[in-house]
């Protein structure tokens, strides 16, 4: 199953990654001496084949999903965490949103949580991108009976595609969005969620972390605006009957006044850092028991890794913290640096080993974007950073 997920992400790779693309790409950026996709190491190597794209595709604790844009990242991730070549391993639902909205392309990543279990793909208005397209129809969902059997769930104003069994969702703006989406969930479900979280409707690169988390855990991301806590969010949090309400963000992001009209609406807590980095790490660390968070601050961890300034790249990230390795989202604020607070981070929950590092525990990285996003050597950092490592017990 690994060496077919690996050829579509692979694919992923060379394609170029974006909506279209060079069809030459492939030939004239390959160094002719690199081994490629389907040839033995003693064949000619055909100058159209891809190239296997390592150590940039993947190196022993990383894989990226290597799109030049979210919407072929999004469709490389779907196309990885659901493979389609047996019926076990084809998605029932497939949502599209517009990748004009970020706000409510978050929103939606709660629907890749149970029982629906819906990847997102892209669409550029009202047309499908090419890669969009074609993850569709390579991931051919066969329906889902909790969304009224459909194939696709399309949200808004995004590309409805021809001969799909079709449930609309429908709002006037990503506040009524994310409520919409939750009704969804919630009939999906049957039961709403205890626990809601509410981001800042105006700072993508702090509300980018709670797309993996509504992912895993099929809670709503709800919006409000640093001063204003929108109607529509209101009426969304009573429908959870008094739930516990977390805040993702610094006061700079969702001030004071607002929390105190969340307060009424259910116990409220915030989860902040003072810049999106921080901001990430600490929703990665947070814990309010086994209520709610990731509490990830130990060895053993699957983690997304994307760049605060293509926020569409952590809904693409949520389909892998919602299914197999479960992981929360780290940022990176340059594509050529990482950032010491997540090097420190790394160092933190690094595993380790006594005498067996086959008796361990392992991390693993999915990262998202191409070069332009995360730079190859940022990738060999991290590599190093989530290596298991020997634990000298007599320094300890």
């Amino acid at each position: 199953m690994f060496r077919g997920l690996a050829v579509v992400l692979l694919l992923v790779f060379v394609a170029g990654c974006g909506g279209g693309g060079d069809d030459n790409s492939t030939s004239r950026d390959r160094d002719e001496s690199q081994p490629v996709l389907g040839a033995s190491g003693d064949e000619e190597q055909p100058e159209d084949a891809p190239a296997l794209g390592f150590p940039i595709f993947a190196t022993k604790n990383t894989t990226r999903v290597a799109g030049a844009d979210p919407v072929a990242t999004a469709a490389g991730a779907a196309r990885a965490i659901y493979p389609s070549r047996t019926d076990e391993s084809s998605p029932r639902a497939v949502v599209i949103v517009d990748q004009a909205d970020w706000r409510t392309a978050i929103s939606a990543s709660q629907l890749m949580a149970r029982p629906l279990r819906a990847p997102v793909l892209f669409s550029d208005g009202g047309e499908l991108p090419a890669a969009s397209a074609e993850a569709l129809e390579e991931l051919a969902p066969s329906g889902a009976e909790e969304a009224d059997g459909a194939q696709v769930i399309r949200i808004g104003d995004a590309a409805e595609p021809e001969n799909r069994e079709v449930t609309d969702v429908e709002g006037a703006s990503p506040a009524s969005l994310a409520a919409a989406i939750d009704r969804l969930q919630i009939e999906a479900a049957g039961d709403p969620t205890d626990a809601v979280l509410v981001a800042p409707a105006d700072n993508p690169d702090f509300a980018m972390p709670a797309a993996a988390w509504a992912a895993k855990s099929g809670q709503p991301v709800l919006w409000t605006t640093r001063d204003s806590l929108p109607r529509e969010t209101r009426d969304a949090i009573r429908a959870h009957k008094r739930p516990r309400i977390y805040i993702l963000g610094p006061e700079s992001a969702i001030a004071e006044p607002v929390v105190r009209e969340l307060e009424k609406l259910g116990p409220t807590k915030r989860v902040s850092g003072p810049d999106p980095v921080t901001n990430a790490i600490a929703f990665a660390r947070y814990s309010d028991g086994a209520r709610f968070g990731w509490n990830v601050v130990d060895p053993g961890h699957g983690l997304v890794f994307a760049n605060v300034t293509r926020p569409l790249d952590a809904v693409a990230g949520a389909a892998f913290a919602g299914s197999g390795q479960y992981g929360p989202l780290l940022l990176l604020s340059d594509a050529a640096a990482l950032p010491s607070e997540v090097q420190e981070y790394l160092l933190d929950i690094q595993p380790g080993y006594d005498e067996d590092p086959v008796r361990g525990v392992y991390n693993h990285g999915w990262l998202m974007g191409d070069e332009s996003a995360i730079s190859g050597d940022v990738q060999s950092r991290i590599d190093a950073l989530l290596e298991i490592q020997p634990v000298d017990s007599e320094g300890d």
